[in-house]
This record gives C-alpha cells, sequence and structure tokens, in this order.
C-alpha cells in the first residue's frame, strides 16, 4: 500500500488490493442479523442514526476491527459508538442491559 492509499483510502475500500476467493453463495440471514437490520430501519426512521452516520461509524472502526468483523457486527459497534456520542446511553447502561437480557434468556426453558 503506497502513502497516498493511506491518505486517500478509508479502512474499508478495499477495492484493487489482493485478496482470497469471495463466497457469493447466497445464505439466509440469522435472526440476529435480520434484527440488526430492522434496528437501522428504525433508528433512522426515528432520525436517531442515519444511513450516512451508520457509514462513518463503520469506518471510524479503523482497519483492524473492520477487518475482524463479520458486517452486521460492524454495524452493532457503529451503533453502540454513535449511540454514546449522542448520549442516548453510556457504556455501563448498554453492559448492563446486556446482562440482564443474557439472564433472562438464560432462565428460559430449553425447547426439546
Amino acid at each position: 500500500m503506497s502513502t497516498q492509499d493511506f491518505v486517500s483510502r478509508l479502512p474499508n475500500d478495499i477495492g484493487g488490493f489482493a485478496a482470497g476467493p469471495i463466497d457469493r453463495a447466497e445464505h439466509e440471514l440469522e435472526p440476529w442479523e435480520k434484527r440488526c437490520h430492522a434496528l437501522a430501519d428504525v433508528l433512522d426512521f426515528k432520525k436517531m442514526i442515519n444511513t450516512e452516520e451508520k457509514r462513518k461509524g463503520v469506518e471510524a472502526l479503523g482497519e483492524s476491527l473492520i477487518g475482524k468483523l463479520p458486517y452486521y457486527e460492524r454495524w452493532i459497534v457503529a451503533f453502540a459508538n454513535i449511540s454514546f456520542t449522542k448520549g442516548y446511553f453510556t457504556p455501563t447502561e448498554l453492559a448492563e442491559k446486556m446482562a440482564e437480557v443474557e439472564s433472562r434468556t438464560a432462565a428460559e426453558p430449553k425447547p426439546l
């Protein structure tokens, strides 16, 4: 990568770089991925986080995180960071809610 690329390319702009083969097989989205996509639509509809903010939020993750996180996980981290910045909730409040949901789902009976 040239110095010019560092200045002109954002972390998720990997077009033209050498890479392995692309898996072009269609796959059904997991339920959590569908919920993440629905969340993006609701946040945009409610004028809380729009598509441009989401894109910038993903780019702000930097090259290493973008390379490690799957597509929808990037969205989730970007939504959280934007929400913290906008004061919708704090990292502590998010962690507490996640623990509450996790304990609630752990207590649910498992299907046979």
